[in-house]
C-alpha cells in the first residue's frame, strides 16, 4: 500500500541534544580516510578561524538519520523498513559542525511519491546548536521497494 500523502509536511518533536566531542569527529575522520588536520587539531583549526576541531562534512549524517528513525517508526505512516534502501543524502551547512557543539535535530517529511510501485520519500532534518542557531539542513531520501509479486 502507498504511503499517505497526508504526511507530507508532518514534522516530529527535535531530539535530546547530541553532544558532538573531538574523538567521535577524530574516528570518522579516520574511519572515511580524510585526514585534514582541522578535523583532528585544535590548533589547525584555530588558525583557520574555528573555535575547536570542525568535523567532516558528512558527520552529521549519523545524527540525522537517528532523528529520522521516528519518522521510519510512526505506526500510522505504515513504512515497511525492511524494504527501504538509502537513496541519496544532501547537507547545506550554515556553519561547520564543531566539537563542544550540542546538537538537536527536528525531522521533517518533505515529500513522498510513488514511482514504478515504489514509495519515495524525503526526510529533511533541521539541526540547531544549543542556542537555537542553524548549522545544517540534511536532506535523506528513502526508497520502500514495491512488494515482490507472486
Amino acid at each position: 500500500m502507498p504511503l499517505d500523502q497526508s504526511f507530507v509536511g508532518r514534522s516530529y518533536p527535535p531530539t535530546a541534544p547530541y553532544e558532538v566531542g573531538r574523538e567521535k569527529i577524530r574516528e570518522f575522520a579516520e574511519a572515511v580516510g580524510d585526514a585534514n588536520p582541522a578535523y583532528t587539531d585544535p590548533e589547525a583549526a584555530k588558525a583557520l578561524g574555528h573555535p575547536d576541531v570542525i568535523a567532516p562534512p558528512t558527520f552529521v549524517f549519523a545524527i540525522a538519520f537517528r532523528a529520522a528513525g521516528k519518522v521510519i517508526e510512526d505506526p500510522q505512516l505504515g513504512l515497511d523498513y525492511s524494504r527501504v534502501v538509502h537513496g541519496d543524502q544532501k547537507f547545506a551547512y550554515s556553519r561547520p559542525v564543531r566539537a563542544g557543539d550540542r546538537l538537536s535535530v527536528t525531522s521533517t517529511i518533505e515529500s513522498i511519491r510513488s514511482m514504478a510501485g515504489n514509495d519515495i520519500m524525503d526526510v529533511r532534518g533541521e539541526i540547531r546548536d544549543e542556542a537555537g542557531g542553524h548549522v545544517v539542513t540534511t536532506i535523506i531520501k528513502l526508497v520502500a521497494r514495491a512488494a515482490e509479486e507472486g
